[in-house]
């Protein structure tokens, strides 16, 4: 942390498919120097994608939800394509949706209006605009897509997006403190949010209002409630075994190309070991969480700094917890 003027972080480990420590290091919020805690609620940013991504999971084992039938079967705000959308293409980051529209301004990226509507404002960004690639061609990584998920999500449960999340990921993973990143609402244990000039001085974040991409970036968690649904997927609490196993299996780009990514989830191996992660970044945060099935073990790295490498800081925990449980089963 003093290398890197980290302002604040929090930190979880799951073990044997069990919660069992989480803490926080240094400041929630610097100026009125409020420690952080494993009770620190943090700007999720994309690691919302597979909290969304195991809710629809959900949708699909209970029959309410076809991954393979167009989007507009559940969507119909989404105008028709050159071809086919599907949901498992656009949970999969295959579907051709663009990611943010870079400009001048930033006005995706840096939005500060605020939606009472999330789902349907979130579509008007990009829902007009061409795509980037034909749907299942190519990997093209998009935010935006999730709020397309969104939509599909609410329209097979004649629920509102939030709602469904509460209902049947948060509460049953007793996640109490999850909840969205409302600017207007007070929301105790919520840290400042801080990024670094070029010359290392650490500052207050750019201003966002993150209610336009609740779904694929716009939760807010602590390390705790985290650790719990990594708890909850590991111990099938959420989704079964076999429908867990295809969220996680990477998909298969029709251009050839090698794809390290699920549904809502991205896999990979390190050192023999094979885990599923994903990170996330955006104005005062950025996070990581990972999971080693196989060992039943697990982390979350927490962070309320902008440009921050906790993957790095989670990968190397993992390393120290599956060293330990290799030297206790000798």
């Amino acid at each position: 942390m003093a290398s890197t003027q980290l302002p604040g972080l929090s930190v979880a480990v799951v073990e044997n498919g069990e919660y069992v420590w989480a803490s926080g290091f240094g400041q929630a919020d610097v100026e009125n120097n409020s420690p952080a805690t494993e009770h620190t609620l943090f700007r999720l940013a994309s690691i919302s994608k597979p909290l969304t991504a195991t809710a629809a999971m959900q949708l699909w084992e209970r029959g309410q939800l076809d991954l393979d039938a167009p989007v507009q079967k559940y969507c119909p705000a989404f105008p028709q394509k050159q071809a086919p959308i599907t949901t498992r293409q656009v949970m999969g980051h295959l579907a051709g949706i663009r990611h943010y529209k870079t400009g001048p301004d930033d006005l995706e990226i840096g939005n500060t209006k605020h939606f009472d509507s999330p789902i349907q404002a979130g579509l008007d960004f990009f829902k007009n605009d061409p795509l980037v690639s034909d749907p299942g061609k190519q990997f093209h990584y998009s935010t935006q897509g999730y709020t397309l998920v969104g939509c599909v999500m609410e329209g097979a449960s004649g629920a509102k997006y939030v709602d469904f999340m509460r209902q049947n990921v948060f509460m049953p993973a007793g996640m109490e403190h999850t909840q969205v990143d409302n600017r207007f609402a007070i929301i105790p244990y919520r840290t400042r949010f801080y990024q670094k000039t070029e010359s290392g001085t650490v500052q207050n974040a750019d201003f966002l209002d993150s209610s336009y991409k609740i779904p694929g970036g716009g939760w807010l968690s602590s390390a705790e409630d985290m650790a719990k649904f990594e708890v909850a997927i590991l111990n099938d609490k959420l989704i079964k075994r076999a429908t867990r196993d295809l969220m996680w299996a990477p998909l298969k780009p029709a251009d050839g190309s090698k794809d390290g990514y699920g549904l809502g989830w991205g896999n990979g191996e390190d050192n023999g070991v094979a885990f599923v992660a994903h990170t996330g970044g955006q104005q005062g945060t950025s996070t990581a969480f990972l999971i080693a099935p196989a060992q039943r073990d697990g982390v979350v790295v927490l962070t309320n700094l902008e440009g921050a490498d906790p993957d790095k800081l989670a990968r190397e925990i993992l390393e120290v917890l599956l060293a330990a449980g290799t030297a206790q089963k000798k």
